[in-house]
């Protein structure tokens, strides 16, 4: 398999004679350089950089405002757009003719790299740039959840999709584009640069951590179902080295494992129940599922004390429907919840199969 920024003979003579913008961050890398060099040495007209989330070094905690900065090694600006706003501004495009997306997504609605690409997708259709998305395989290829409710929109929810929404950044891009998605149902000038050799559901190891709180492949498979805790009273591992295979509650009984969130610098600072004992689980030999699985989700909601407490207004944003924690309050099992999504899922699929890249 073979990622689209490793296609350079297919993009580089879009980017000959143009400024490009380069909206990337650690993951843009062709082996082991990383694609900012490569294409400066290349002699391409590289004049900004644009970061997201986690910084353009993903080296910042979740959650944390990014200022703008300059990349020490090239001299480039580094303009943050995940600091003062998500969207760039006409000033802040005015000196590119070309935007390229290369961010590694892992597949799910609630991870915030695709609501960063829509609004650059956004602003390049406003200012009437290109972009072109390298495309890059996702690790959860299926498709499960429920599909967002358009009231409980957010950054980390934009678009009508399920939770796992089954599709690589560039197919997702098609379809925020085709479905007319932007605002005032524009069109980005959009070019995606597809991979070679890849099928939707290859067993995919990601050479490089995603976020600071996905240090590995098995996190990552685990992610889009234990990411609901986030919504929770309940500590998912933030402030260990283990964020999404340990979770628990100081509040928990006889619960096999015990772990104790501290601040991790580059990881997680103030994290949740930090500095308190956690009584729960450790997932780290569990075999993740390929669905939103809800089996612990519905456990640790059962055995939790106050049940009041458990689920946070965050909760709704994550799943995309209030009706999920009333489903687990009303004591419905997962089966009786998944059969809830069905008719939803299946009109999804029909749409998502206009824009697959892949078979």
């Amino acid at each position: 398999m073979q990622t689209g920024s490793q296609q350079l003979h297919t993009y580089l003579p879009v980017l000959e004679g143009k400024r490009v913008g380069l909206f990337i961050n650690h993951t843009a890398v062709i082996g082991h350089a990383s694609l900012v060099d490569l294409l400066v040495s290349l002699k391409v007209n590289v004049t900004t950089i644009y970061s997201p989330e986690h910084g353009f070094r993903g080296k910042v905690p979740d959650g944390a405002k990014i200022n703008d900065e300059v990349d020490p090694k090239t001299g480039i600006p580094v303009i943050s757009l995940y600091g003062k706003s998500y969207k760039a501004t006409p000033e802040q495009l005015k000196n590119v003719d070309v935007v390229v997306f290369e961010i590694q997504d892992v597949g799910t609605r609630f991870f915030t790299y695709i609501s960063s690409m829509h609004y650059m997708m956004e602003a390049c259709a406003e200012n009437k740039k290109i972009m072109i998305v390298l495309d890059r395989p996702n690790p959860n290829a299926f498709v499960d959840g429920p599909i967002l409710k358009p009231e409980l929109s957010s950054f980390i929810g934009m678009h009508p999709i399920p939770i796992a929404h089954g599709l690589t950044i560039g197919e997702l891009a098609n379809m925020i584009n085709g479905e007319g998605w932007l605002k005032d149902k524009k069109k980005c000038d959009l070019v995606v640069i597809p991979m070679v050799n890849y099928t939707h559901g290859d067993s995919v190891n990601l050479p490089v951590s995603p976020s600071p709180n996905l240090p590995n492949n098995h996190a990552i498979r685990l992610y889009p179902y234990m990411c609901l805790f986030e919504g929770t009273a309940l500590s998912i591992g933030r402030g260990t080295d283990n964020p999404f295979e340990f979770v628990g509650h100081p509040d928990l009984k006889n619960q096999p494992f015990t772990f104790t969130p501290v601040d991790k610098p580059e990881m997680s600072m103030d994290p949740k129940l930090e500095g308190q004992k956690c009584n729960g689980l450790d997932l780290r030999k569990e075999k993740p599922e390929r669905k939103i699985a809800l089996k612990h989700l519905i456990d640790m909601y059962n055995q939790f004390p106050d049940k009041t407490k458990f689920f946070i207004p965050y909760f709704d944003k994550l799943a995309g429907t209030p009706e999920l924690k009333e489903q687990i309050a009303k004591g419905m099992t997962e089966e009786e919840i998944r059969a809830t999504w069905q008719k939803d899922l299946e009109a999804y699929k029909k749409m998502r199969e206009k824009y697959l890249l892949y078979p």
